[in-house]
């Protein structure tokens, strides 16, 4: 299975060229903060209130870029609230694309060459964690779901809450396309799919990410 932020940076790869879209350089660095904290959170690894963020698991998930994320909360002397975590994990944006990046390659999912990344399956699809099905490619999903009635998996909400709080379906898509799913954006975002105890730390990060967003203006 691909971590949050390797979808994030799937999502903003142009098929064709091998770039990625232009986004603002900060928009990219609180959408992969947000992704790594929501991944600890839906691993069951932190949680929120209002006040601060904590761990409530200790253990290793067995994705580096996760467990070194989980280790550096963990050796916090002091515990923060969400947005602290969301600024902390921003300044870091350059090494969580790095790894990523890394991880997709490694995985046979794209191929670097000449500072491009290219893909590798044709059909735009990956394998799953057990490898028993292939996973439809994370743009794919997310336009299909914008543009249809389909019910999105809990993940696909939270992918969706984070290009749409960073503002990243300004760079995908144009504005007569934003006006058209603006509606089912926000329908997405307000769905109760996502278990209990993930869905509070999941909108508590978005809140905090919204927050540090307006410290940018467009």
């Amino acid at each position: 299975m691909l971590t949050l932020a390797e979808e994030i940076i799937l999502l903003m790869l142009e098929d064709e060229s091998g770039k990625f879209v232009h986004v603002p350089e900060h928009s990219v660095s609180y959408a992969l903060s947000g992704a790594v904290l929501m991944d600890l959170a839906f691993e069951g690894k932190i949680d929120t209130d209002p006040e601060r963020l904590f761990v409530t698991d200790r253990e290793p998930t067995g994705y580096d870029l996760l467990d070194s994320a989980l280790q550096d909360i963990c050796a916090s002397e002091e515990q923060h609230d969400s947005r602290y975590w969301v600024e902390f994990f921003s300044r870091k944006s350059v090494d969580i694309q790095r790894a990523s990046l890394d991880r997709l390659c490694a995985n046979g999912i794209l191929r670097e060459e000449e500072n491009l990344f290219l893909w590798v399956f044709r059909s735009r699809r990956y394998p799953t964690r057990d490898g028993a099905v292939e996973r439809r490619e994370v743009k794919l999903r997310i336009m299909s779901l914008l543009f249809s009635d389909e019910i999105p998996e809990p993940r696909d909400i939270a992918i969706i809450g984070l290009a749409d709080v960073c503002r990243i379906f300004e760079h995908l898509l144009a504005r007569p396309e934003r006006e058209r799913v603006r509606a089912r954006i926000n329908q997405i975002r307000k769905l109760e799919l996502i278990a209990d105890t993930v869905v509070t730390a999941v909108r508590e990060i978005e809140t905090r990410i919204a927050q540090s967003m307006t410290m940018h203006p467009m």
